[in-house]
């Protein structure tokens, strides 16, 4: 009989065709919940101009669908530490895919917001705990890699948005856009069938039968047999609560990572929300604009596998550091008059570091907090980001509507990202300062 550490048997694990099918399954889920997210960036100017919206009303009907993944984020990534991470993905993605496909049917500006609320809660709380699933089954020295691949579906889901949005509306509406996300709900079966259920909520519940199959897929090699008692560091289920993320010098990095959130998230939001309309009032047609949004998302797939890379070799806070002045300035740089070559490379640039670089703040999250702790860990992490990604528009709106020059926009869009620099600059230096305390501490002990 042995006692298997089941942390450390996944962090040794070799990469296995069970870790291809986690990254494939969730890849699929998260370029839905893209596709869901860049939808109404690729139709706001179909529906500005059917209902006479002013930009200010357009950029609040933008923040419906993110008011709602700030509550799901913040709900489903507590309840999943509660009910197990497969059940609340399978509720989250009916939802926001069933949401999306009624908004095709809205025939107002206010229905046209219900729906996106409702999307959105599913839309929030799927990202946290797919990312939480990830982490947990990712080997150790391939985890930032992983979260990111699988992460940019989420990308690829902008893309697909922008694709088919140039396509399918000049020909059927922006309505059609919506009746697309009756494809995803196909998908339902695969992942009640073929997604596994988290390691240590199996523990937790007393399914250690069901948790010994799992890591045989794990690592077939070395799988567990049923005299084998599984153990878990960190998996006591005290983690639920809030005050858990503050708890054992965690308060100020958690604070750190709060508010790094809140700002890619208010770039992300913005650029992909008001981009094509931006680039429309510049001069470029419908279809040019939206193939900014396609060299947006593009880039960020880019950025976040090789910022992914970058945080497996190297410091994952450090990477984002980079990326957030990187962002800084290359959204600066939107504004103002340059060639084509140079206007596309620039948006790819600042795709790779807003859009990547939030796929690489689910990773440093996933690996800051315990495994009892990581789903509440990520969904508040992702809720108080929430509230960045609904000021976006909003900020969008509200520079439009007072018609500063062009330049001036992407200045205002530019400004949080010099802000969550610093912010990951100091969860870096204070996780330096903790990791010497301790070794100062060890090191005193008799």
């Amino acid at each position: 009989m042995r006692v298997i550490d089941v942390n450390q048997f996944i962090d040794n694990a070799r990469f296995s065709r069970f870790h291809w099918g986690v990254v494939t399954l969730c890849a699929l889920l998260l370029i839905f919940d893209g596709y869901d997210l860049f939808i109404f960036g690729v139709v706001l100017p179909a529906i500005m101009r059917e209902w006479q919206l002013t930009p200010i009303q357009a950029g609040a009907l933008g923040s419906y669908a993110l008011f709602g993944m700030m509550f799901g984020a913040l709900a489903f990534g507590s309840l999943a530490d509660r009910i197990g991470r497969k059940k609340s993905i399978a509720i989250c993605f009916t939802l926001f895919s069933s949401a999306t496909l009624i908004n095709g049917f809205v025939s107002n500006p206010t229905e046209f917001g219900i729906c996106r609320f409702l999307a959105g809660l599913g839309c929030g709380g799927l990202m946290p705990n797919a990312v939480a699933l990830m982490s947990e089954f990712a080997p150790r020295r391939l985890r930032s890699t992983l979260v990111a691949v699988m992460f940019s579906g989420y990308s690829l889901g902008g893309v697909l948005a922008a694709s088919v949005g140039i396509y399918m509306l000049p020909l059927f509406g922006w309505q059609s856009m919506f009746f697309a996300a009756a494809v995803p709900l196909l998908l339902l079966p695969m992942i009640l069938v073929f997604l596994p259920e988290s390691i240590g909520f199996l523990i937790r519940a007393g399914r250690e039968g069901q948790a010994r199959r799992i890591l045989s897929k794990v690592d077939p090699a070395s799988a567990p047999s049923d005299s084998d008692t599984l153990s878990q560091a960190d998996n006591k289920g005290r983690g639920v609560i809030l005050l858990a993320l503050f708890r054992e010098r965690r308060a100020s990095r958690t604070l750190c990572l709060w508010v790094a959130f809140f700002c890619c998230l208010l770039m992300v939001y913005a650029l992909s929300s008001w981009l094509p309309k931006l680039m429309a009032n510049a001069g470029y047609s419908l279809g040019s604009s939206l193939t900014f949004l396609l060299a947006l998302n593009f880039g960020g797939m880019a950025g976040a596998i090789f910022g992914g890379w970058l945080g497996d070799r190297y410091n994952l806070g450090k990477v984002t550091v980079m990326f957030f002045l990187t962002a800084a300035v290359s959204i600066s740089l939107l504004g103002f008059k340059s060639s084509p070559a140079l206007l596309y490379l620039l948006i790819s640039v600042a795709g790779a570091t807003t859009i990547g670089t939030q796929i690489l703040l689910y990773a440093a999250t996933a690996q800051f907090y315990g495994m009892s702790i990581r789903s509440t860990g990520l969904g508040w992490a992702s809720g108080i980001g929430r509230n960045g990604a609904i000021l976006g528009p909003l900020l969008g709106g509200a520079l439009l509507g007072i018609g500063l020059p062009l330049p001036l926009n992407f200045v205002a869009f530019a400004v949080p990202g010099a802000i969550a620099a610093i912010a990951m600059a100091l969860f870096t230096l204070v996780g330096k300062r903790n990791v010497a305390d301790s070794s100062v501490l060890m090191a005193a002990k008799p």
